[in-house]
Parts: C-alpha cells; structure tokens; sequence
C-alpha cells in the first residue's frame, strides 16, 4: 500500500502539506482504514506533522488513533471506521467539486477483500450512472482479509472484470512498481466521462520476508525485537542501513 499512497502523494495529488485547507487541493480518502498507521507514515514523510506527533499514535488524547479521524490540519480528509463508507463519501465530494466546476479530483484507497460490501458496489453504480470522471478508486489487491485469504470466502470473479461491468475504466498494475501505479494515476485524469478503478496487485508484507501473505500480522503487534528485525529486512533488501526517529515505542 506504502507505493501506492507515496507515488500518489509524491506525484499526482495536488496538495500543500504546509497549508492543507487550501481550496484548490485534492481530496485522498483512506476507506480501508485499519491501514492507518501506513498512511500516517506517509502524511508525515511529506510534511503534515513531524516524528513527534508521529510518536502519539494510539496514546491517550492523541489525535492519531487506530483509524482515521478527519482532522484537515494534518491532512486526514475523512474519518473511517466501518468498511465499505469510503467511496460513496468521495463519490459525493468529487460531485461537489464538479458542481461548483473546480478543476479537482478525489481518490480513494480500498481493500479487496472490502469490496465484499454491497455499499461499495451501490457506490461504483452511481459514480459510473452519472458519469464522475474526477474520481479514482484504487483497490489494493493482496489477496487477503481480516480472517484469512479472499478466496476462501468469496467467489473468484476477478475484480477487473467486476468494476468493468459495472461501468469504469479500469487499469491493472503492479502495485509495488512506481512507474506502473504513476502511469495509471496520469491516465485516470485524462478519462473525463467516467469514473477510473486501479486494481493494484500487491503482496501483504511486502519487504519482511515473515510478514509476506502470513495474514497473522493483519492483527500481530510488532516487539522491540521483531523491529529490529525489520529494520535489518529493509535495510538489506534496499542495501542501505536505515535511520530512525526517536526510539522504538511497544
């Protein structure tokens, strides 16, 4: 997900870290949004909040908890709790953005495994029947949910052909391959009479060869040992000894 939101982030989105109310940006929303802590390591890489503020995640009073809570100052557009809210609520946005003719756009980020929700499907009709060329979805595809692999539970229609049928352009990439996820993100603009869906292949863990399609850490909880080990993982796979802010907090 980490490639997704950072080449969205580093390449298409409009936005202003240093002033995020600014009218003329555009809108991310975070619809899976158990993934919280990946996108709040990607809202301060680009500068919303710094490491200390990064640090209270999940303390008592703090404004970065488990799932997002919308707080624009620090580039959170939407609250999410509940699956399957994400799109409709960017849907009505990007209607809003159209309405008032503003040269904007809204992307949302979902789960595969989320698209199990009829609400989401409710949603991709609407957006397709009237035409909502200013939003993008982007499905991170890895294979996976909360209680074990996608195919155990769900027939295996393939996404691709699902959001077809249902009326959106449709681009399939590498979801870890920067040049794949920007090119889809450039051709969703240039779509302007219906709605765009990026299927993303992805591999759950990506980069820890014990977190790789191991759908155990969709719940574990990372010790001073096992980050270390992480540390070490990344390090050697991007052949660079990683730095880190502050200390490790359990």
């Amino acid at each position: 997900m980490v490639e997704l939101l950072n080449t969205l982030f580093s390449d298409v989105l409009s936005h202003r870290p240093h002033e995020p109310q600014w009218d003329g940006r555009d809108i991310f929303i975070l619809s899976k949004g158990h993934a919280v802590l990946g996108y709040l390591a990607v809202l301060h890489h680009f500068g919303y909040f710094d490491a200390e503020k990064l640090a209270t995640f999940q303390t008592n009073g703090s404004d970065l908890i488990a799932h997002p809570v919308k707080k624009v100052a620090l580039g959170i557009e939407s609250s999410n709790g509940s699956l399957g809210q994400g799109l409709a609520y960017g849907m009505g946005i990007a209607l809003g953005m159209r309405k008032r003719k503003q040269d904007r756009r809204v992307y949302v980020l979902l789960g595969d495994g989320e698209c199990n929700e009829g609400s989401v499907w409710e949603s991709a009709a609407s957006a397709s029947e009237m035409g909502v060329g200013n939003l993008t979805a982007i499905i991170d595809e890895n294979g996976f949910r909360n209680d074990g692999p996608n195919a155990t539970y769900t027939n295996r229609i393939a996404l691709t052909n699902i959001w077809r049928a249902f009326g959106w352009n449709v681009v399939n990439v590498d979801g870890h391959d920067h040049h794949q996820i920007l090119s889809a993100l450039q051709q969703a603009k240039q779509v302007a009479d219906m709605p765009t869906a990026i299927v993303a292949r992805t591999v759950k863990g990506r980069g820890l060869p014990f977190m790789e399609n191991n759908n155990d850490w969709h719940h574990n909880r990372i010790t001073g040992t096992i980050y270390e080990e992480c540390l070490k993982a990344l390090g050697e796979s991007t052949g660079s000894e990683l730095e880190t802010e502050g200390e490790f907090r359990g």
